[in-house]
């Protein structure tokens, strides 16, 4: 995550890789295609190479044991789901992120860091034929996830959604653009807000 986030995709190929091909079968190569290869590899425009890393990342969880249960290493349905819709969103097949992020929102509780994500996606997916939908779907987000719980993740999202509809004329996306520029800045683990 850290090198994909700084842009070292090259680097961040290779540690997924390995990552991959060191995992034990079942959910944490599930995830470490999902989460690691699938996103790395969409970003680079590999579209073959992505779809092949999300087919094994759905077999080996359909082939984990422990299936659904509780506390099964922080990895699901509704996470694998969000994971392919960014990876599509990023190859710009947008008709297909939109199935899989309200698949993954519709697994999540509302309000939650998962149902953000995937509520967030999907807006940015909406972004350039549906802006004002896209724009209260960033304000529904924000109404129901109080500033000092909105992950760091959740506001790179809002951002890009922000960018996202930075030309489209609609009066949700100039409302959406007034309560990001308010939006208090992140508090840390410490409960302090940067300076």
């Amino acid at each position: 995550m850290v090198t994909r986030s700084s842009g070292k995709l090259t680097a961040t190929l290779t540690y997924a890789e390995r990552g991959a091909a060191a995992a034990p079968r079942g959910l944490v190569r599930a995830q470490l295609n999902a989460w690691a290869l699938l996103p790395t590899l969409a970003l680079q425009g590999l579209d073959r190479e992505a779809t092949s890393a999300l087919e094994e990342g759905l077999t080996e969880l359909e082939a984990d044991p422990v299936g659904e249960a509780p506390g099964r290493f922080g990895f699901d349905a509704a996470e694998l789901a969000l994971h392919q819709a960014e990876a599509h969103l990023a190859l710009g097949r947008f008709d297909q992120v939109r199935s899989r992020a309200e698949s993954s929102a519709a697994t999540c509780t509302i309000g939650t860091p998962g149902w953000a994500a995937a509520t967030l996606v999907l807006a940015q997916a909406e972004a350039s034929a549906q802006p004002s939908d896209a724009a209260q779907r960033g304000m529904d987000v924000l109404d129901r996830i109080p500033p000092s719980r909105l992950r760091s993740t959740a506001r790179t999202r809002l951002k890009r959604l922000d960018r996202l509809l930075s030309d489209r004329p609609a009066d949700s996306v100039g409302d959406l653009r007034e309560r990001l520029n308010t939006l208090p800045p992140p508090v840390d683990a410490h409960g302090s807000a940067p300076v």
